[in-house]
């Protein structure tokens, strides 16, 4: 639930979006998006966090950022770190939750409700921080992908 006079903000964990778009088959429309909660509300940030391939020629996901960083969107982001685990398999790790947490924390005292669009049960421990300052905190995620991409923590500490 909404309120017209409530200030918004909105904070996008953009793997975790990524990810529950993909597991249920569907890309996002981030201008509808954004559209749609600046009508829902006075929307004062919409943050998005992800990490970035910095050594790669070409990085997928770098015309999106550009493109969100150019329509109104706060980008966060950071270098992601390359390692080769113990069975010589490439992996990238960028974890955005801290910032995220510590600019949700910042804003707090601005906003009437964030959005959070993550289903990272990491995040349970803000969400009631972020109440017991008042803010409603509402979570966007999916429990229709195999396996959920929610965490039934986080699922019962938001208020929608």
């Amino acid at each position: 639930m909404f309120y017209k006079d409530e200030r918004l903000a909105l904070f996008i964990d953009g793997s975790n979006l990524y990810a529950a778009a993909k597991a249920l088959g569907f890309d996002i429309d981030y201008k509808l998006l954004r559209q749609e909660f600046m009508r829902r509300g006075k929307l004062l940030r919409a943050f998005y966090y992800t990490a970035l391939l910095e050594n790669d020629e070409y990085s997928p996901i770098r015309p999106l950022v550009d493109w969100l960083n150019y329509n109104g969107f706060t980008m966060v982001t950071k270098p992601a770190k390359e390692y080769t685990d113990s069975m010589g398999r490439r992996k990238v790790k960028g974890n955005m939750d801290i910032e995220l947490a510590v600019d949700a924390m910042e804003l707090a005292p601005r906003v009437d409700h964030i959005v959070l669009f993550s289903g990272d049960g990491d995040f349970r421990p803000l969400i009631e921080s972020l109440q017991r300052q008042g803010v409603r905190v509402s979570v966007v995620s999916t429990i229709r992908s195999q396996p959920p991409m929610i965490s039934n923590d986080l699922r019962r500490q938001a208020d929608n």
